[in-house]
């Protein structure tokens, strides 16, 4: 496997992994490559820090520093959920009542809730003011 920075033609930069760069390149020149942010699949190749291995002697310190993934993830979803507390779900009624609040036909209000990609797109296109949540949300009638 190998793990390329990739940049879309608005500048995100995204990482991704391929089977090897020939990988990459067919499926780069196919267009099957998106933009997790914004769905563009204009692609290059963004510029990175070249990942040299430490010395044996430096291994186990910079191994002691390397951060545990499971307490950065719960770190962020505490995060999230002090983010959207106050917030209503909205489910699909998202893009809607974004847009009916932008508009000025609705109050203003912290809302949540899915929207598909052409939905956020139009949305961020129309000057909404929407961001996508790092994680997944349940919705209320689903919980335990």
């Amino acid at each position: 496997m190998i793990v390329f920075d990739l940049k879309c033609g608005a500048d995100h930069v995204f990482e991704a992994w391929f089977g090897s760069t020939a990988d990459y390149e067919s499926q780069c020149a196919r267009k099957l490559i998106a933009c997790p942010i914004c769905g563009d699949v204009t692609i290059g190749k963004a510029v990175m820090a070249p990942n040299v291995a430490a010395k044996g002697n430096r291994a186990a310190a910079s191994a002691a520093q390397t951060p545990d993934p499971k307490a950065a993830i719960a770190a962020l979803a505490q995060a999230q959920a002090r983010a959207l507390e106050g917030s209503q779900w909205v489910g699909a009624a998202f893009a809607d009542r974004a847009r009916a609040m932008h508009l000025g036909e609705e109050a203003q209000a912290p809302i949540h809730g899915q929207a598909s990609l052409a939905e956020a797109k139009a949305l961020i296109e129309d000057g909404v003011p929407v961001a996508p949540l790092p994680l997944p949300v349940v919705p209320p009638e689903q919980r335990n």
